[in-house]
């Protein structure tokens, strides 16, 4: 299944603002669809089944990811020992492109997915342009030592200007680079969901 690339106003409107799909704001307040009040009516709810659907779409659309890709996400924090939600989110935090997304590189996942592939970012002084690339702690994300990618970049945090980097992450104005110090904390993430409702949805897969 290939990546979204449809209108997003439309998907923030049906799910809730999701920081990582855009930052411009829909004049409409109602769902798409010609029912666009009718799941605000008690005579039509959402279902349990469709309840976990949003919640899995909100992390699906949010970082951009193909239903494949999700699904192996979630396959690997399963596999993992601990909280399989939370580490779910910290193997999507620990992306190259989210981080970059993250420290305002970029003004969405889409932008900071379009700077790795182009090859703007370094990893540990070494240019990666896969996004998907999970990150490590300790390694420091910057910028390629070119006027072009320097320029660009120096833009767009200008006019992203993130105010609140997590605490897992430090980040040095000067240098335009950042050090990841630790995992993200569900607290610092800017997303809101019930990530446990994405492990159940998955859990008949």
């Amino acid at each position: 299944m290939s990546r979204y690339r449809g209108p997003k106003l439309k998907i923030n409107r049906r799910l809730g603002t999701l920081p990582g799909l855009t930052t411009k704001k829909s004049n409409k307040n109602n769902r798409p669809g010609k029912d666009g009040n009718a799941n605000a009516d008690t005579s039509k709810k959402l279902t349990e089944y469709g309840i976990r659907l949003e919640e899995k779409q909100k992390l699906k659309f949010n970082y951009g990811l193909t239903e494949n890709q999700l699904y192996r996400y979630v396959k690997e924090a399963r596999r993992r020992q601990g909280v399989t939600g939370l580490i779910l989110l910290q193997l999507l935090e620990m992306r190259l492109d989210t981080i970059c997304f993250t420290v305002g590189y970029a003004k969405s996942m889409a932008q900071a997915r379009q700077l790795v592939n182009h090859g703007h970012i370094t990893v540990n002084k070494k240019v990666v342009n896969i996004p998907s690339f999970q990150c490590r702690l300790n390694d420091i994300i910057s910028i390629k030592e070119k006027s072009t990618s320097k320029t660009l970049i120096e833009n767009n945090i200008k006019n992203n200007q993130v105010k609140n980097i997590p605490s897992n992450l430090k980040f040095d104005n000067t240098k335009l680079e950042a050090k990841i110090l630790d995992y993200c904390d569900r607290d610092d993430m800017a997303l809101q969901l019930d990530e446990l409702l994405v492990i159940e949805y998955y859990s008949r897969r």
